[in-house]
């Protein structure tokens, strides 16, 4: 782990590591906002997706973790996740309050209209932050696991070995608990988790190449090798 020891280094590398975890908690948060609204799409004949548009966001939370993980090391990533958990409850209780403050005669929005977009969030987020907090730490986990068993080598192996099977944990746990909670059928149960799970594998392969050029990125302006980590 290299030290950044002259101030503006320092100040350079806090800079990156806050506009990865804003963008961390961002993405997060605007997955249990918008989860509601479901799409389909088929990128090859034969192959159709109907998934949640709240997974649009989510793998970038698994790609921020692995630049972090990468460049910044387990404590700074297990921290970002503990932030995000944060953010997600303090969502949680701005989304409560809201619904429980009467809507005025003139609003363009009204209580039913809010609740119909929002009346199920509390459940969303409940079952959401649960699968997050099982998917993450794990992923953090098998990312630094398959970095020691590498000695810091094969970037693309520790950043699929940890993220597949993770995201995987994720859709599982939270289909379950929507299902559990009678927000989702139990008949789309398994289709859900088959689409949800080869969407994602499909977004992790892609984003392999992203995780290259950031770690590339963040670690060039410190001369740092690959498997380096920062110190702050």
């Amino acid at each position: 782990m290299d030290s950044i020891g002259s101030s503006p280094h320092r100040q350079r590398a806090l800079r990156i590591y806050l506009i990865l975890a804003a963008l961390f908690m961002a993405s997060l948060v605007a997955c249990n906002l918008i989860f509601r609204k479901f799409f389909h799409w088929s990128p090859i004949e034969g192959l159709t997706f109907e998934q949640s548009v709240g997974l649009l966001p989510y793998p970038i939370t698994f790609l921020v973790t692995d630049l972090i993980s990468e460049c910044f090391g387990r404590r700074r990533a297990n921290e970002v996740v503990l932030g995000g958990l944060f953010a997600s409850a303090f969502t949680l209780i701005i989304v409560s309050v809201s619904q429980s403050v009467p809507a005025a005669a003139w609003s363009p929005v009204s209580d039913a209209e809010f609740d119909h977009v929002f009346g199920s969030t509390i459940v969303a987020v409940s079952a959401s932050m649960a699968a997050y907090l099982l998917a993450q730490f794990l992923d953090v986990r098998l990312f630094h696991f398959w970095k020691r068993k590498t000695k810091g080598k094969k970037l693309w192996l520790r950043n699929n070995l940890s993220t597949i099977p993770s995201q995987f944990i994720d859709t599982f746990t939270v289909l379950f608990l929507m299902c559990m909670l009678e927000q989702i059928e139990w008949a789309l149960f398994t289709t859900l988790l088959l689409n949800g799970f080869l969407f994602k594998v499909l977004v992790a392969l892609v984003d392999t190449p992203l995780v290259y050029l950031g770690s590339w990125l963040i670690r060039r302006p410190f001369g740092l090798a690959l498997g380096e980590e920062i110190e702050l």
